[in-house]
């Protein structure tokens, strides 16, 4: 559990955008952090984006949140993040229509990188991550990089989004609340990629608190399962760009917040896990090393843990594979840029650089870089 000092700093990214406006109520009020935490907003944004910003602020402050005890609006992210306890990184570069996914990730890991430093640089040692920017498995994995003196498990990317859609479908499925769906898995990435898993260690909550296996439940139905279900959840953003107009904003921040809350606050109760999107420090369920990976996790203390031992079939192998694939690739195309960048850094440095540190740097094999914190 996050432990209190006289006001928790919460820096946020992209704070004038849409997910930005929706998150910062759910902070200010107290719902994550409690109603008796004084709480300090540093918001941060693009320079052009500040006037706009400045208006957020007014709306904030005339909310009259008990909790809040001041708002930072500023563009540089050394301010922002200075000291910070907790930072949500949701300003990103959005993918525009035609762009290839690569150009999406160099562009993106150009911002993280950023981020990444400014973390390291300034603020509290024991900060806790959560990034929402997209394409969000690489772009954590980019930023936690760069922020070599915070530990890896103060990192995590948003796949509790997904976890709550996944939720959402099983419970609309059987006509149950969503609240007595329990353990329901969003394995890997938070893309189309994703594999949505009911059934490995999902369980339902009966009317006299007995608990089902969803396996159970679901025996009759599993074509919609294995088929239907996995398409709602994968294609889910993409549905709700199609009929609403614009991207998820309302449900990203509430996924943003009660991921905070579980992590940071409440912890998971015995037994339950939430999906959370984390640095593969260890190998888990046969995964590559070295990628922001989600799996099913418990939280207890402030902390994260993978849920460990769960039985896979093939067919969820050979789901986790895929996705896992589509995450090596993506941290290559994080690679390309990230050792380009530091070849230019070097050449245009002092020139007391030794000929053999410029070897050394121009032969990083792809791979390297980004597996640094293994």
């Amino acid at each position: 559990m996050m432990h209190h000092k006289s006001s928790t700093k919460v820096a946020i990214s992209g704070a004038a955008g849409n997910i930005g406006y929706a998150l910062l109520p759910l902070i200010a009020s107290g719902y994550v952090f409690g109603d008796t935490v004084p709480i300090e907003l540093r918001l941060l944004e693009i320079p052009h984006a500040l006037k706009s910003l400045t208006g957020v602020k007014m709306e904030l402050e005339d909310s009259a949140y008990p909790c809040l005890s001041n708002v930072l609006c500023t563009a540089d992210p050394l301010e922002a993040f200075d000291n910070a306890d907790c930072i949500i990184l949701v300003g990103g570069f959005p993918r525009k229509k035609g762009m290839a996914r690569n150009d999406l990730i160099q562009a993106n890991t150009k911002i993280f990188t950023e981020m990444g430093a400014a973390i390291d640089e300034v603020a509290s040692p024991n900060v806790k991550v959560l990034v929402v920017a997209n394409p969000a498995n690489t772009n954590c994995l980019v930023a936690l990089n760069e922020a070599s003196n915070i530990p890896t498990k103060n990192f995590c990317a948003l796949s509790f989004l997904d976890h709550q859609r996944a939720k959402a479908q099983i419970a609309k499925r059987l006509g149950v609340s969503t609240a007595r769906v329990k353990n329901v898995i969003i394995w890997g990435n938070h893309s189309e990629t994703q594999y949505p898993d009911p059934l490995t260690d999902g369980y339902c909550i009966r009317d006299d608190g007995s608990e089902i296996p969803l396996v159970s439940l679901l025996k009759n139905d599993i074509e919609w399962v294995t088929n239907d279900f996995i398409s709602i959840v994968q294609n889910r953003g993409k549905s709700v760009i199609e009929v609403r107009g614009n991207s998820s904003a309302l449900s990203a921040a509430m996924a943003s917040a009660d991921c905070l809350k579980t992590w940071l606050v409440t912890g998971t109760k015995d037994g339950e896990t939430v999906s959370m999107a984390v640095y593969n420090d260890k190998g888990y369920y046969g995964v590559k090393k070295g990628i922001v990976f989600s799996f099913p996790c418990e939280c207890r203390d402030g902390n994260w843990y993978v849920r460990e031992g769960l039985d896979l079939n093939d067919f969820a192998r050979d789901k986790l594979a895929f996705t896992e694939e589509e995450l090596i690739e993506e941290r290559i195309a994080a690679e390309e840029l990230i050792v380009k960048s530091r070849l230019r850094s070097l050449s245009t440095t002092s020139l007391t650089s030794s000929e053999s540190d410029v070897e050394m740097t121009s032969s990083t094999h792809s791979g390297e870089y980004l597996t640094s914190r293994i």
